[in-house]
């Protein structure tokens, strides 16, 4: 990539960056809500968002993107559609009709799960995770396990942003697998 290029995708972050808004003690005290809906209001922002993502994956192969309930649906079809790939959903319990794989997973405070449908996967594809934000790197983990166990090689989890203070990417590093993230999470000082 030429330094032109970087700083064409410089200048798309920071504009990605400036389209999202924090939500001080949303939904709960002390939580610094990183909201994603006011990027999905700026359609510059929000193209540029699918672009880098897509720049990123047209040639690596993908045949699934995976997406993460719910907001893992924004992005990931539209980067699907892009780069020629099928788009999986990832969704909670319940919610998918037919015969589904599941994976549970612990939360901070008790426990969540995963499903997929059975066959939407096959051995052998090529895999890529999508969703808006990574914190503790549970829900990730759990997309990683349910799509390996059904076969797919996971390439990559990517999402918008990231909670550094909450250690997700190591918690992905120590099961072997790469994060790509356009922006860190933005925080308010307390008054």
């Amino acid at each position: 990539m030429s330094t032109g290029d970087n700083q064409h995708s410089a200048g798309r972050i920071t504009g990605i960056k400036s389209a999202l808004r924090v939500i001080p003690n949303f939904p709960k005290p002390g939580i610094m809500f990183q909201d994603i809906t006011t990027l999905l209001l700026d359609p510059k922002a929000f193209k540029d968002t699918i672009d880098l993502f897509v720049e990123r994956y047209k040639h690596e192969h993908i045949s699934v993107i995976a997406g993460i309930e719910a907001r893992g649906f924004i992005f990931g079809p539209s980067i699907a559609l892009a780069i020629g790939a099928k788009f999986v959903p990832l969704r909670k319990p319940k919610k998918l009709p037919g015969e589904v794989i599941s994976e549970k997973y612990i939360l901070e405070y008790g426990s969540d799960c995963l499903e997929m449908h059975v066959g939407a996967v096959e051995s052998g594809d090529r895999a890529l995770i999508v969703d808006d934000l990574i914190a503790t790197g549970g829900t990730l983990c759990a997309a990683m396990n349910l799509l390996e166990r059904a076969g797919a090689v996971v390439v990559e989890c990517a999402c918008v942003i990231e909670v550094p203070e909450l250690k997700g990417r190591e918690r992905l590093k120590s099961h072997g697998k790469p994060l790509y993230v356009l922006v860190e999470s933005q925080f308010v000082p307390s008054s």
